[in-house]
């Protein structure tokens, strides 16, 4: 099993990797093989509902960022964590374009299986960030994963995060919470159990 961990901050070994850092080494003590990917401070363009990635098959049409290749990771992967710093109450922009395009064009990659928001924050706006993210895993059928409080952790450098005990405790928490869906998913497949069939989608319009 292996779980992807998503760093939306520009700063590769910030807060916001040192607390999906305390996540990993319970992850892989319950031997769940885990990979950080950084988005780093390159640029992310947002979707412009071309429509190209319905033809294609789930590849989006900008090949000059990460999203195509986060997407053909996640196709092998079994859960995911998504982190991001907090910029004026909401996620980091980048990260936001990349969830955007990431669920759009590649949402079958992602469906059913586990995914978790954590957020890093000097002080306020982590709610609101995690409710943005979160809702990209309640609209592709995915498990959110929680731990013992709202994933957050705080801290204005690595050193000051590392002196939030409790942020700490969450993300250990949550570590064990995915690992334990993760057990449970595994042994349901082994006992025959399918997903469920999914119903055709139904769009309601308000303006007729």
């Amino acid at each position: 099993m292996k779980v992807l961990l998503i760093n939306g901050s520009s700063n590769k070994q910030g807060c916001t990797y040192t607390a999906l850092s305390e996540i990993t080494k319970v992850l892989n003590k319950e031997n769940i093989e885990t990979e950080i990917i950084q988005i780093g401070n390159i640029p992310i363009r947002d979707c412009t509902g071309c429509g190209y990635c319905r033809k294609s098959g789930g590849k989006c049409v900008f090949n000059d960022d990460m999203v195509n290749e986060i997407i053909e990771k996640a196709k092998n992967a079994d859960g995911f964590i998504f982190g991001s710093p907090v910029y004026y109450a909401h996620p980091s922009g980048r990260l936001l374009s990349l969830l955007d395009r990431l669920f759009y064009a590649g949402g079958s990659a992602f469906a059913f299986k586990p995914g978790a928001a954590i957020v890093s924050a000097r002080r306020a706006g982590t709610t609101a960030s995690i409710d943005a993210i979160t809702k990209h895993f309640t609209i592709n059928k995915m498990p959110v994963i929680s731990s013992n409080y709202w994933n957050m952790i705080h801290g204005n450098t690595p050193e000051e995060v590392l002196q939030d005990k409790e942020g700490l405790q969450i993300m250990r928490v949550l570590g064990q919470n995915m690992a334990w869906i993760l057990k449970c998913i595994e042994a349901g497949k082994q006992a025959g159990i399918s997903y469920p069939d999914t119903e055709e989608k139904i769009w309601t319009n308000f303006i007729r």
